[in-house]
């Protein structure tokens, strides 16, 4: 499942279901999401229509009273409230910092400004957001791209569900997928000038990371920041947000079933890569990097190669790369391999053992070609990964050293082997 909804206007309305809490219960799917800002979207278009459908009763714009007077407001309709809830008090404008700011530390401590002043309002954002919870009525809450404000309260909210952080850090990054079409729009709006600040419209995990760890800082925790801060009752909150916005994990999920990609599937290959990727960087794993892979690298795979996606229902489970040589990893070899690239599991929405099962999938391809192994490799400094691939029959022989040249993996990685049946 992509997180992103599609809209013509919008850039980074997301879905917060799916999301696994630490006792292993799941975010309820669509009942809350969060957006950039929704003034861009108009009566009578396929936008509104979108909208619409989605059973919204409840609006929280995070944005301030001139921020809505100049770039509008979501239209009215009868089936939603509409709340101007602005929590920030001490404006800043990002465009126009210098290139030497640092988002992480810079951010971190404007969101630390808006938990202090901010308190009147996202006290009555988390009100909101517990009322529409318990009626089972779906809320969203947006700022203007649907990143600080939005990332923030959407924080706050997910660790009172008890989402680990780790996730809490990957759905604020989520953003960067959404960061060139927020920087096209600005550019759009500006003559085509570009912001002196290079960070603009992104959301490295590093921002989200050093925020909750000032906020725990300041307030011992986020539950203390709620009761002392907000003067809410934590405990009571988290409990009404977990009683109606959590479900118990699945116990049956939908047969994989798999498919050859083709060209028109390139796009949906990258941004599953790059979200795999972000996932990844939330979680200190120094690997991929969004951006790395484009379009053409999937095509070219496919001509070369295959790959393969593998469906769970309608939604996209994963998808992986089966190459039949692979020089730069593993030097020349005789015509007795194939080689398993970019094995990607839909973060937090594929069924439990997806990644196993399109593993199994393309050994059969390999076995069915006639070649008696299958090969692949995984980060050097990964140990996790090596431990996953040696429960499913892998046996490292070999290691292979970063390279600059363009040749080989830019990091060091660990080559494994496993014969086949």
């Amino acid at each position: 499942m992509d997180r992103h909804i599609h809209f013509d206007a919008l850039r980074n309305f997301r879905d917060l279901g799916g999301y696994a809490t630490a006792d292993g219960s799941r975010v309820r799917p669509r009942l809350l999401f969060r957006s950039d800002g929704l003034g861009k979207i108009r009566p009578g278009t396929a936008d509104w229509d979108r909208f619409l459908a989605l059973g919204i009763g409840t609006v929280i714009d995070l944005r301030h009273g001139w921020e809505v007077e100049r770039q509008g407001r979501v239209p009215e309709h009868p089936s939603f409230t509409y709340h101007n809830l602005s929590i920030e008090h001490r404006p800043y404008d990002q465009p126009s910092l210098g290139p030497d700011v640092e988002p992480g530390p810079y951010l971190a401590a404007r969101y630390l400004e808006v938990a202090a002043d901010g308190t009147k309002e996202i006290r009555r954002s988390l009100e909101l957001i517990a009322d529409a919870a318990a009626s089972g009525t779906p809320l969203v809450f947006h700022c203007a791209s649907g990143k600080d404000r939005t990332g923030q309260l959407a924080s706050l909210v997910l660790a009172l569900l008890g989402v680990p952080e780790p996730t809490i850090v990957e759905d604020f990054s989520l953003t960067e997928l959404a960061a060139p079409a927020l920087l096209a729009d600005w550019r759009a709006r500006n003559g085509g000038r570009t912001p002196s600040w290079p960070g603009y419209g992104r959301a490295p995990a590093a921002v989200m990371r050093l925020f909750l760890a000032a906020l725990k800082e300041t307030y011992g925790s986020v539950e203390a920041y709620v009761t002392d801060a907000l003067e809410l009752d934590a405990a009571d909150l988290a409990a009404t947000l977990r009683a109606h916005l959590l479900a118990p994990a699945p116990t049956t999920w939908p047969a994989l079933t798999y498919r050859p990609a083709t060209a028109e599937d390139a796009p949906a290959l990258v941004r599953l890569r790059d979200t795999v990727a972000l996932g990844q960087l939330a979680r200190g794993i120094d690997q991929w990097k969004p951006g790395e892979k484009d379009e053409a690298h999937f095509r070219t795979r496919m001509r070369k190669g295959e790959v393969w996606l593998a469906h769970a229902g309608d939604d996209l489970a994963g998808a992986f790369e089966l190459w039949w040589d692979d020089p730069a990893a593993w030097g020349p070899r005789p015509a007795d391999a194939g080689y398993i690239h970019r094995l990607m599991a839909t973060p937090h929405t594929a069924p439990p053992g997806t990644g196993r099962r399109m593993l199994a999938r393309a050994e059969a391809r390999i076995a069915a070609s006639g070649r008696p192994c299958a090969r692949l490799d995984c980060l050097a400094t990964n140990p996790r990964l090596r431990a996953y691939y040696e429960a499913a029959g892998y046996t490292v022989v070999g290691e292979r050293p970063a390279t600059t040249d363009g040749t080989g993996s830019p990091y060091a990685v660990t080559l494994m082997e496993k014969r086949l049946g």
